[in-house]
């Protein structure tokens, strides 16, 4: 027996406010503020946005503390407003941030070059190479971060450990290059320290602004961790995708393609544009991997003189008449040379039979033959109803 297309890499699941990931929740959708945070008005109405567009979890930037402590005042005007989505600390320069983030949000974001003493390298170039001095500073490292892992046990705060290519550490760097392997590896040993101090309410990323290098890092993630008898949920980004198509087409392209390989427990769409934006892009890349369904799915041929009727309008009134029906996949083909057989996962087919003619099927066999084009969308609505697929219009 062949091996089912999609399998998910089965990961631990963490809670994070009340919102879990991994294990089998959905593949959650989260993004970022890009307001000030000292500007409390401003990061509250655009998080609502955010939210309103299906943001799952909320990340807000701290680069100091004033912006930290402001996080208090943040979340309360958001859960006085009626919005109880979890808060992400974004954590990028000093530990002590993340200390106080971590009793304030439920969940925070550091980066491990964070948490590496930068001078004490500076007058020897070779420092890192030797052995002593590498394993020495993670010790170093170690303790660091007890204090972090403390209190996030204390106030049941999530982390999650977040490599970016473009900072790795030269810690790091001098020992495996800007590669994927050093990224694994950066991530990996804060993973090793946090269980070391019995702390596993983690989530893990390797993020890069070359698709290549965050599909392959991933991919190593996941099998070096699946070797190790680890399994923390995976953040998937491509950042600093770009705007537009571009950021669009990078981030289906990097993303996607781990999705595809059933690996990802939450993700983010970076894109140079306002974060709510971002949103209908991550749940496109959802549906279109088949990994999250949130609306009907509609399979097409881009048709061939062999089409005897405008695809393009029909495919049009078929949406108008069946986009309501989340979950279904509903094929509109031109012909049937290869309409049958290439939308063969679909529940129904609206088929071109003859001219002005049209076959309707359900799944892969054909039901209603030589239904007249003018009647064939009421017939394909009618067929969805008399299989019990069919719902009405919220606000029909």
């Amino acid at each position: 027996m062949s091996a089912p297309l999609y399998q998910r890499f089965r990961t631990r699941v963490v809670d994070i406010g009340g919102v879990p990931m991994g294990g089998n929740y959905p593949v959650r959708v989260q993004s970022m503020t890009n307001t000030d945070t000292l500007d409390t008005e401003s990061t509250v109405k655009q998080s609502i946005r955010m939210i309103e567009a299906g943001c799952e979890y909320v990340r807000i930037s701290v680069p100091g503390m004033k912006e930290t402590e402001n996080l208090k005042l943040i979340r309360a005007k958001l859960r006085k407003e009626g919005f109880d989505t979890p808060l992400i600390a974004d954590v990028h320069f000093n530990p002590a941030i993340a200390e106080l983030a971590a009793r304030i949000v439920e969940k925070v974001r550091i980066n491990p070059g964070n948490y590496i003493d930068k001078k004490r390298h500076q007058a020897d170039p070779f420092f890192w190479l030797n052995d002593a001095n590498y394993t020495n500073e993670l010790e170093i490292i170690s303790e660091r971060l007890a204090p972090l892992l403390r209190i996030c046990n204390e106030n049941g705060t999530a982390i999650r450990i977040g490599v970016n290519h473009g900072s790795l550490s030269e810690r790091t760097r001098t020992r495996f290059g800007d590669s994927p392997e050093g990224m694994v590896e950066s991530a990996l040993e804060f993973a090793r320290i946090c269980e070391h101090y019995g702390f596993i309410n983690l989530v893990l990323s390797l993020k890069a602004s070359n698709t290549r290098v965050m599909i392959r890092s991933n991919r190593l993630l996941a099998k070096k961790m699946k070797a190790a008898g680890m399994d923390y949920p995976i953040h998937l980004g491509v950042t600093e995708a770009g705007a537009g198509e571009d950021g669009r087409l990078k981030s289906a392209v990097g993303i996607g393609s781990l999705l595809a390989d059933g690996i990802g427990d939450t993700i983010r769409v970076s894109i140079t544009e306002d974060p709510e934006f971002e949103i209908p892009v991550a749940y496109g890349i959802l549906q279109a991997t088949g990994v999250r369904i949130t609306r009907t799915e509609f399979i097409s041929c881009p048709s061939c003189a062999r089409t005897l009727f405008n695809i393009q309008e029909t495919l049009e009134q078929v949406k108008s008449a069946t986009a309501h029906l989340k979950g279904l996949k509903i094929a509109v083909m031109g012909c049937i040379v290869n309409g049958p057989g290439e939308m063969a996962d679909a529940d129904y087919g609206y088929v071109g039979g003859a001219r002005g003619k049209v076959i309707l099927y359900k799944g892969r066999e054909a039901v209603r033959k030589n239904v007249p084009e003018s009647d064939a969308v009421e017939e394909l609505v009618k067929l969805i109803k008399d299989n019990d697929d069919w719902a009405d219009p919220v606000n029909a």
